[in-house]
């Protein structure tokens, strides 16, 4: 039984592909794309099992590759964390003993309450953690995710990566063109080189953003962490316990 199902399951992938492939054909392949298409619908009508199980398979494949893809990440974050951080803005302890890896929006609600959690922490844990900033803007839902992520890199170039990201996180209800001047302003950046590295600032995001779908995080804020007791994906209520086993 399990050796006809199989070869049910490739004849009706075959025939689907066949399928698909004649839809780009002439006109004279209606006939024989009629005839597949009845096929096809008969095998699905009687054995549905079939293609429910070749569905679950292929989310188990891909469900697997993710899984291999995470574990290659943390793998290099442990023995390659500088190349890992990258240029990426960071924040905290030098020496690397706990590596958070923040991937925040600066539009979300819940990466600006998760700010202030992580200050307490960098305050509470100031040689134990470090906090690395990556760029994850949700462009599809937050029209000023990305001019804000590009201002912010443009103030890392300055050197006030930190100070710009908070004053956006504080204001972040004002986010727009206006507010992103005044907080350049107030930090006394120069604001040619400011208006000039904003328009540099994608090759830099969008490396974040590819790491971010890489990973397939869910959203934002999302947290990778490695220290000595924990190595993987944590949630921001997580984070202080495993700090607290390191001291």
């Amino acid at each position: 039984m399990r050796q006809f199902l199989q070869y049910l399951r490739t004849w009706t992938v075959c025939s689907l592909l066949c399928l698909v492939l004649s839809w780009s054909l002439p006109a004279q392949a209606a006939s024989i794309n009629s005839e597949l298409e009845q096929q096809v619908l008969e095998i699905i009508r009687k054995h549905p099992e079939v293609i429910i199980e070749s569905v679950q398979v292929y989310q188990q494949q891909q469900q697997q590759k993710i899984q291999q893809t995470r574990e290659s990440f943390l793998q290099d974050l442990k023995t390659k964390t500088k190349a890992i951080i990258g240029d990426s803005p960071t924040k905290g302890a030098n020496e690397f003993k706990t590596v958070l890896i923040e991937f925040s929006d600066f539009e979300c609600p819940y990466c600006a309450e998760a700010n202030k959690t992580l200050k307490q922490l960098l305050a509470k844990y100031p040689n134990e953690l470090t906090l690395v900033y990556k760029h994850f803007p949700l462009v599809q839902i937050h029209a000023e995710a990305l001019p804000a992520a590009k201002a912010s890199w443009a103030a890392y170039q300055q050197g006030k990566f930190w100070e710009y990201h908070d004053a956006l996180f504080t204001n972040q209800k004002q986010l727009g063109e206006t507010l992103y001047l005044d907080i350049a302003k107030k930090l006394n950046l120069d604001l040619s080189k400011f208006k000039n590295d904003r328009k540099l600032a994608d090759s830099a995001i969008k490396n974040d953003l590819q790491l971010a779908q890489k990973l397939r995080l869910a959203g934002t804020p999302s947290f990778v962490i490695n220290s000595a007791n924990y190595s993987g994906a944590v949630q921001l209520t997580e984070i202080e316990t495993i700090l607290q086993g390191i001291r």
